[in-house]
């Protein structure tokens, strides 16, 4: 028996990825980046204000990393984003990565939560990235 799907081979560890990670609680995650502002003159002497969007990220899964001793005591976890998703976001608005939209990102809320990104990982499999890995903190009162 052969596979005779239109789908290239590389494609097969972000659908087993996407799987896992909707089948153990994935749930959405929004980034909250900062706009892309016009090329014009008000814009390059800031008198044009920054707008903000909301960037759904679906499946994502996080869990609660090992207690280490750490300034304030904050928590720190990992989310982990599916890779697809991160990439159809990517496209639809017009950047050049995923590091770029991860740029841009000024928090990431989950649940009602917010968290601040400390770093940014990404998992591969033939060359191509099937998870990307964020290792966040809550986002203090101050941060926000």
């Amino acid at each position: 028996m052969s596979d005779t799907a239109s789908r290239e081979g590389t494609a097969i560890p972000q659908m087993l990825t996407d799987a896992i990670l909707r089948t153990v609680a994935g749930t959405t995650a929004y980034l909250q980046v900062t706009g892309v502002n016009p090329d014009t003159e008000q814009s390059e002497v800031g008198l044009v204000a920054n707008n903000f969007q909301q960037v759904a990220i679906s499946p994502v899964m996080m869990r609660k990393l090992p207690p280490t001793w750490q300034e304030g005591n904050m928590s720190r976890w990992e989310m982990m984003l599916s890779a697809t998703s991160v990439q159809a976001q990517v496209a639809s608005m017009n950047l050049s990565s995923a590091q770029s939209l991860f740029a841009m990102t000024l928090s990431v809320s989950m649940a009602g939560q917010s968290y601040l990104i400390e770093s940014i990982g990404e998992n591969e499999a033939m060359g191509t990235v099937y998870l990307y890995r964020l290792l966040v903190r809550e986002a203090g009162a101050e941060a926000l």
